[in-house]
């Protein structure tokens, strides 16, 4: 049993694997690239940037990006809503509506930039305040796409390093700098 798990869980860092994945939905068009970006909403363990990788190496840089990129909307989207429909406001509550009181538009458009920070508190606390709906779900459109792109970039460096190692160290560096300027804004705004 405990080999098995391993085995699986080795599984799902191949790329192999996640090809296979996409190759099974074959038949649905974009619906899978799709699908599997926006489940990272709803399953936040699951490795964001893998799947826009995967999405990119299966589909080229800019479907890739389109799909990935409409995954993560949708179901930043429909997490965003859905708090906003069946929370109910409760003192236990009130330190993330607290907290979301500290954003403006711009820190919001950062938060949702980067691809480290926690984005289903992000839905949640925002879904559950007072924010307002539109400038969220625009703020978030623009903020994902640019995250999303660099996503894409970085997906479309690992496919390139193949035949050039300056793409490797390219993925790298956008890697890094993408975790140490999420670091840096979660310490700022105290997002654990």
């Amino acid at each position: 049993m405990e080999m098995t798990m391993i085995g699986w869980l080795h599984q799902l860092g191949t790329l192999e694997f996640w090809k296979a994945l996409l190759e099974g939905f074959g038949g649905l068009g974009p619906i899978a690239p799709v699908i599997l970006a926006m489940v990272e909403s709803f399953f936040p363990p699951l490795p964001l940037i893998a799947i826009v990788a995967l999405n990119v190496a299966a589909h080229g840089g800019l479907l890739g990006f389109v799909y990935s990129w409409a995954g993560v909307m949708l179901g930043g989207t429909v997490m965003f809503l859905l708090w906003r429909r069946v929370a109910r406001r409760s003192a236990k509550l009130q330190k993330a509506e607290q907290w979301v009181s500290r954003f403006d538009t711009a820190s919001l458009f950062m938060l949702s930039l980067l691809p480290f920070t926690p984005s289903s508190f992000m839905h949640f606390a925002f879904g559950i305040s007072d924010f307002d709906e539109k400038r969220y779900l625009i703020t978030m459109l623009l903020g994902k796409g640019v995250m999303v792109a660099m996503m894409a970039l970085f997906g479309q460096s690992l496919v390139s390093a193949m035949k050039n190692p300056f793409y490797l160290v390219l993925a790298i560096a956008i890697w890094a700098g993408m975790y140490f300027a999420s670091k840096h804004f979660c310490k700022k705004h105290e997002i654990d």
